[in-house]
């Protein structure tokens, strides 16, 4: 496979940084655009390096530049300025983005279900959700945490009020391993993951499982203006990615390859993201947006805090042109 071009350093700035919009570019050439992830490059964006190593992007018109988010990275708001092109958000950050008026669309999603889960130790004796009423549960913080425990205790039966929850930082995994806490929320294609390679027993309770509905926990997302004003460049994005998660289904270990050769300066870990990546594959397929499950997902957001007000699910994600 071709690699991708070296990519621009997660601590470099993101402002001023932006498409190149075919200004002073030669007729034909590509156009440039720069997508930033929701976190640093891991399995989960293994499609997006396939598509860019084998030069898919270029295909399809568009000079893409992938951006690992820095410390001070705020994706909606540098979509919404027009200071990047693309972003990938997680679900709940484009629905928040929007009800403050932040005016971005969903375009694809990455990933076809809920990654969040609430992680249990195997040795809490924890059987179902409803069995954390009582027990100490760590959470990031996030209202996005709170939102999977009460789904899941009230989904099996339990009082989301009788969880003992505690404020853990992205500290689940360091947490779960020394028993600090009997459970905690996380990601089952990351957290869980780590600790299974670490030999700690854990028992997994997806949300989607309990009380949640099957929503794309990442979607590919762009702005209402770039997509009024280059819908041409939004559906090559589009297609392109969707080839490079295709090719990830079909050769795995190809688009591992060229996640790891496009990062080496972050040292992933190699039997870390392939781990990942094996329990991502089923949920990977670059299927268009279902719009029954969107609806169910933001009014399950408007039930658990998330959102303040019924979400415009026909205005923040792009349907046609997605599949």
């Amino acid at each position: 496979m071709r690699r991708a071009v070296a990519l621009l350093a997660a601590a470099l700035a993101l402002v001023g940084i932006a498409g190149c919009g075919g200004s002073g570019a030669e007729p034909g050439a590509p156009k440039g655009a720069t997508l930033v992830l929701d976190f640093v490059p891991n399995a989960v964006h293994s499609g997006i390096y396939a598509a860019a190593a084998e030069g898919f992007y270029r295909e399809a018109g568009v000079d893409l530049k992938v951006q690992p988010p820095g410390e001070s990275t705020d994706a909606p708001k540098l979509l919404g300025a027009g200071k990047v092109e693309f972003a990938i958000l997680d679900i709940h950050d484009l629905g928040i983005a929007r009800e403050k008026g932040i005016p971005l669309v969903g375009v694809m999603p990455i990933v076809q279900r809920p990654l969040a889960a609430v992680i249990a130790r195997g040795e809490a004796g924890i059987g179902s959700p409803r069995e954390l009423e009582g027990r100490r549960v760590g959470v990031s913080g996030l209202p996005s945490d709170e939102a999977v425990v009460d789904s899941e205790v009230e989904a099996d039966g339990g009082d989301p009020a009788a969880v003992d929850e505690v404020t853990i930082g992205f500290t689940a995994v360091p947490s779960l391993a020394a028993g600090k806490v009997d459970a905690a929320t996380g990601f089952w294609n990351a957290e869980a993951v780590a600790l299974h390679e670490q030999g700690v027993p854990i028992r997994v309770f997806k949300v989607d499982q309990f009380g949640a509905p099957p929503y794309p926990e990442l979607v590919l997302c762009t702005s209402e203006k770039l997509l009024q004003s280059d819908p041409d460049q939004v559906d090559a994005v589009v297609s392109a990615t969707r080839r490079g998660y295709a090719l990830t289904e079909e050769h795995p270990e190809a688009a591992l390859g060229d996640l790891l050769e496009a990062n080496k300066s972050v040292g992933l870990d190699r039997a870390e993201q392939q781990a990942q990546l094996k329990v991502l594959l089923p949920d990977l397929s670059p299927q268009p947006f279902n719009p029954a499950v969107l609806q169910a997902w933001a009014a399950w957001d408007l039930r658990h805090g998330l959102l303040e007000k019924p979400l415009q699910v026909k205005e923040a994600f792009r349907f046609s042109g997605s599949g």
